[in-house]
């Protein structure tokens, strides 16, 4: 084990310029974020800034580690790149509030002459309502998990390089679309009710528990381009397909139960404390003795 181990590892190399993109967008991230903490104190809060970097380093973690290079020889270390890039790394970016850090973070010409300009082009802004629709976000994130999951489409991205590429961008940019709803990040405007979004994780469970239930019941082999991959690990390729299932049934189902959790203990206290108000101002009203009529006429 130790040896096939070790000639996985031989074969990576460290991604420059994946890497050099991600120093780049923590240093311009930082950059931002200092200057909106000097400007006034507190806009964005440090564990915000945290979970940016924490979901940027997942990325690489995912692409440019050494965990890629044994993408090929097990399907569990594939679905471990996937839940990275379309469920944990998106949100955690995403709770960082990365639009207004980012702004501020690169140079003020560029923000004013090239990004300004764009961001206020009436086509953007409608595409950009359209994309962040939580309908369109839901389809889109479906659609990437089922789509790539196909076994003509997943075999394609194993094999070639180049779509591979692709295979990785969709995830990301999928997840990314997929929690802009739930998260809500500046300068997101809701277009549904706050309460629909507990429905809206519900369902996106529905793909996943499809495709994982399929992976892990299933008695023959999916994707038979694993028959090739060596090594195995002690696993067979059936039995690894089934731990990827297992794997990506769980990690959904306990993440997709945390943000669910906090919507509904948020609109709980919300509620609550609309209850409170309300029992206040009644009984504010009871302890104010009502006006004398006589005594009013009298004065």
């Amino acid at each position: 084990m130790r040896l096939d181990v070790h000639a996985v590892l031989e074969s990576w190399s460290l991604p420059v310029p994946l890497t050099a993109a991600t120093v780049v967008a923590v240093l311009v991230y930082l950059t931002g974020w200092r200057r909106l903490h000097s400007a006034s104190v507190g806009v964005i809060a440090t564990w915000r800034a945290c979970c940016f970097l924490l979901g940027v380093f997942f990325v690489w973690v995912a692409v440019g580690s050494p965990l890629a290079a044994f993408d090929e020889q097990l399907l569990t270390v594939h679905m471990v790149q996937h839940l990275l890039l379309m469920t944990i790394a998106p949100a955690l970016i995403l709770l960082g509030a990365p639009v207004m850090p980012l702004l501020h973070g690169l140079p003020r010409y560029v923000v004013r002459s090239i990004l300004g300009p764009v961001f206020r082009w009436k086509p953007v802004q409608l595409l950009g309502r359209l994309v962040s629709h939580p309908a369109v976000c839901w389809i889109a994130a479906a659609a990437a998990l089922l789509g790539w999951h196909i076994p003509a489409a997943f075999t394609l991205g194993l094999q070639s390089e180049g779509w591979h590429v692709v295979e990785h961008t969709c995830f990301l940019c999928a997840g990314i679309l997929f929690w802009w709803p739930v998260v809500q990040p500046w300068p997101s405007v809701p277009a549904w009710p706050r309460w629909s979004m507990l429905l809206y994780l519900f369902l996106a469970t529905l793909p996943c528990d499809i495709l994982s239930g399929f992976l892990v019941f299933s008695e023959r082999v999916v994707y038979p381009v694993y028959f090739s991959a060596a090594p195995r690990f002690g696993m067979s390729v059936l039995e690894d397909q089934q731990c990827a299932g297992a794997l990506m049934w769980t990690c959904v189902t306990i993440i997709y139960l945390v943000p669910t959790a906090s919507l509904t203990t948020r609109m709980l206290g919300v509620r609550n404390q609309h209850a409170n108000d309300f029992l206040q101002s009644e009984q504010h009203l009871i302890a104010v003795p009502p006006s004398d009529p006589q005594s009013a006429e009298v004065g």
